[in-house]
Order: C-alpha cells, then sequence, then structure tokens
C-alpha cells in the first residue's frame, strides 16, 4: 500500500512509514498492515531482527490518523472507531511482546500513536534533533498505545507531568523517561542499517551512539516530584496552586489548555499501572477510555479545536474546578463482553 512499506531486505524484516505529507500519521490500514508482518516474522528463520523507519524529516510518526476518527465520530456509528483501536492496540500489544529485537529510527516528532510503533522495542533510536510528546490529553483523549505504562514506570511523577502537560521531550528526557534508549546522528542512520540489514546483530547500534544531552526535565525532577505525586488531578492542582513560583503559574498553564477529564483519568490510569510490569493491563485500561470516548469524552470537540477549526479554543465538557466524582470512574469501568481482548 501507498502509506507503509514492508519487506525482507537481508537479515531483516523491514517496516517504513511512507506517509510523509501526514506527519506519518497511522491510518487503521497501516496498523494492520504492520501487524499482519510482524505475526509473518515471529517465527521466519530469514529474519534475525525488525527495522522501523519512516520517510521525511519532520516526523517519524504524528500520531494516529485523528480526522478519521473525527469523520467517525460525527457519523454517529463509532464502531469502526472501536475496532481501529482495538486492532492498533493488539499490535501494539504484539510489537512490546516480540521475541526478536525490534529497531526504531525516530527523526522528527514521534507522538501518540507513533510511540505505540517506535517506543514498544527493544532498541529505540533518536536524533539531536529528535522530539517526543504523548499530547492526547490536549485533544481530549489518554496517553494510549501502551504509553501509559512507559509514563508509570518513568522515574518518580514524571509520567503523570509528561502526560497531563503533553511535554515535549528531547532525547535526553526522552531516554530518562524511558520512551528511548539511543542517540545516534541521523546522518549515520543509513550506514547502520545497511549494516543490520547486513549482520541482523543489533550490537552495531551501541558502537554508533553518542552520549544524550542531558535535558529540562531532568533539572525540574525535584519540583515535578514535589507537585505531582497526588494520586489525583485535584491533589495535583491544589498543590500547585498553593506554591507561589513560575514553575507552578507556568505548570497551571499548560494544565488549563487540556481536557479536564482526560487529565484526570490519565492521572487515575498512570496510578493504577504503578506496580504493573506488562503492556496488557495498560492497554486495556486505555481502550475503556477510548471505546467510550467517541460518546462520552472531550475527544470530537478536542480535534475540531485542533485540527479541523484550528481555533484552538476547546469547549471542554468540565473546568478543572467542576469534574464530577464519578466521572474517571465512569470512562474507565469494565466493558464487559467489549472488553479488549488480545
Amino acid at each position: 500500500m501507498a502509506d507503509i512499506s514492508i519487506r525482507k531486505s537481508g537479515k531483516a524484516g523491514r517496516i517504513t512509514l511512507t506517509r510523509p505529507d501526514a506527519l506519518n500519521a497511522l491510518s487503521y490500514e497501516m496498523c494492520l498492515a504492520i501487524d499482519e508482518a510482524l505475526i509473518a516474522w515471529v517465527d521466519d528463520p530469514e529474519v534475525h531482527l525488525i527495522i522501523i523507519d519512516a520517510e521525511g524529516d519532520r516526523a517519524f510518526c504524528a500520531g494516529g490518523d485523528i480526522r478519521e476518527i473525527y469523520d467517525i465520530g460525527k457519523s454517529g456509528d463509532h464502531s469502526r472507531a472501536q475496532a481501529f483501536w482495538r486492532d492498533e492496540y493488539r499490535m501494539n500489544a504484539r510489537l512490546y511482546e516480540f521475541p526478536k529485537p525490534i529497531v526504531s529510527f525516530m527523526q522528527g516528532f514521534t507522538m501518540g500513536g507513533g510511540v505505540g510503533v517506535g517506543c514498544h522495542g527493544s532498541h529505540r533510536v533518536m536524533a539531536r534533533s529528535s522530539r517526543m510528546a504523548m499530547p492526547e490529553c490536549g485533544i481530549g483523549l489518554v496517553p494510549d498505545v501502551g504509553g501509559s505504562l512507559i509514563l508509570a514506570q518513568a522515574p518518580g511523577h514524571l509520567g503523570e507531568y509528561i502526560g497531563i502537560t503533553g511535554a515535549r521531550l528531547a532525547p535526553g528526557d526522552a531516554i530518562h523517561a524511558g520512551f528511548a534508549d539511543h542517540v545516534i546522528p541521523q546522518a549515520q542512520w543509513p550506514a547502520l542499517i545497511a549494516e543490520l540489514e547486513r549482520t541482523g546483530d543489533p550490537s552495531h547500534i551501541h558502537e554508533a551512539e553518542i552520549p544524550p544531552i542531558p535535558g529540562n526535565l531532568s533539572a525540574m525532577q525535584p519540583m515535578i516530584d514535589a507537585h505531582f505525586g497526588g494520586r489525583s488531578l485535584p491533589a495535583i492542582l491544589a498543590s500547585l496552586r498553593a506554591e507561589d513560583s513560575q514553575f507552578a503559574t507556568n505548570t497551571l498553564e499548560l494544565l488549563e489548555r487540556n481536557s479536564p477529564l482526560s487529565m484526570a483519568c490519565t492521572v487515575d490510569i498512570i496510578h493504577r499501572l504503578q506496580d504493573d510490569n506488562h503492556v496488557r493491563p495498560a492497554l486495556a485500561l486505555e481502550y475503556r477510555f477510548v471505546f467510550r470516548a467517541l460518546a462520552d469524552s472531550d475527544l470530537i470537540e478536542g480535534i475540531r479545536a485542533a485540527v479541523i477549526d484550528k481555533d484552538r479554543r476547546p469547549n471542554w465538557k468540565h473546568t478543572l474546578d467542576n469534574l464530577p466524582p464519578d466521572a474517571v470512574d465512569n470512562m474507565l469501568a469494565p466493558l464487559g463482553e467489549n472488553e479488549l481482548s488480545f
């Protein structure tokens, strides 16, 4: 298909996103194609490792195709969007559990659904100019595609901060938070990929990596940990509002832009996962939210404001201070026969 190239080259299975004009946004068909390739290669003796990369300099993958989700939501038939997320999450789990090395090369922006493709493998490579983010709360969603598990495992309370502010991470921060492993100059990627194809040996990655530059979040960690340790969004807000500092002021400004329902659910999901070491419970929790998202969350309004009308003025269902006490439980309640299965 035109949006993705899947082939074998040497000892590598190759997956290349080929939709640079759309920042390599993932469509439903692209997710299905990736999953089909993983199933075919898991027992293929010719495939020693998998290499995932993308065309263009602006983005490895800027997320899922939210215009497609918006159109489905406006149609009133939510079943196709629910199927999209279900099959995408199953693909994310297959990447996480894949028994062979997976090497991803993530240039430019990697956001949202791109994290689910690029950040569950064994060797996650960024360039100096690469940036990582999970900005879902800004469109009325929650960090998903298994990203909630990475957030839950981040040092201290970085996960809560990254998840509800949508902070953009430079390579040093992305590695510190658990989203990436290596920094390699992008000019060296073609030669390294050729060597990986020839040998099937991922140890060549370590030979090419350079030290990451420490990011801002590392320096901010004491302040983040002091304010983001509360087990709910109201507790985090109360801590920030009680302090007269530039950090608190700036952070509150970020939170005031995002969906209160999404942020509250994100904090709850992260806390539920903090003792977990597997992606399936994370994906199952995320799926409970997205299964209900088109009918009961801020998602349609968030996409409208960010992508359709581009007015950047979403009319959220709730304010930061009037979120109903049962709102989070309602969004994350079990789905019965519709629970995500693998």
